[in-house]
């Protein structure tokens, strides 16, 4: 979060909204991509010393047809998940940042900026609506969870 923040605030704010969003996007990708990549090699290098993985090589089967026909099915439900997990995830870095005031600024809607008026408890008290961001927030990302673990279901070779 400290790194979304420094580069989120290296942003000039006399940016249009939609050259902010995108950048933020790209920050929050450059920052989220490592993770997928680590999982996926480790993975991969499991997979690479599998007896079916060697048997394909003892065949003569090419590395492209190793890689597409053994290894990728064995590990796609994960991608799949981790990808549609990465969606939430990109909306609720673009909400924080929009809410702390390093992200979209007002005029222009976001979640994040909808949600900076809820910051009072007074507020909050005499409108209770202005939590109404917070529901779609948690909707939106409970619903690409629910996506994900379906995905995964679905793509399980092993199921």
């Amino acid at each position: 979060v400290p790194l979304w923040m420094a580069l989120a605030a290296a942003l000039p704010r006399d940016w249009p909204v939609i050259k902010t969003y995108f950048a933020i996007t790209i920050i929050l990708s450059i920052i989220g991509w490592t993770g997928l990549a680590r999982v996926v090699r480790g993975k991969l290098l499991t997979l690479r010393e599998e007896d079916f993985t060697m048997a394909a090589k003892i065949t003569g089967a090419s590395d492209g047809r190793i890689i597409v026909r053994h290894l990728l099915p064995s590990f796609l439900s994960y991608i799949i998940v981790s990808l549609t997990l990465s969606i939430p995830y990109m909306i609720l870095g673009e909400t924080t940042l929009s809410f702390l005031g390093l992200g979209i600024q007002p005029p222009a809607v976001s979640w994040g900026t909808l949600l900076q008026d809820a910051q009072n408890v007074r507020a909050v008290a005499h409108h209770p609506w202005l939590l109404i961001p917070c529901i779609f927030v948690i909707t939106t990302v409970l619903a690409f969870n629910f996506l994900g673990d379906g995905l995964r279901d679905a793509a399980d070779p092993y199921k």
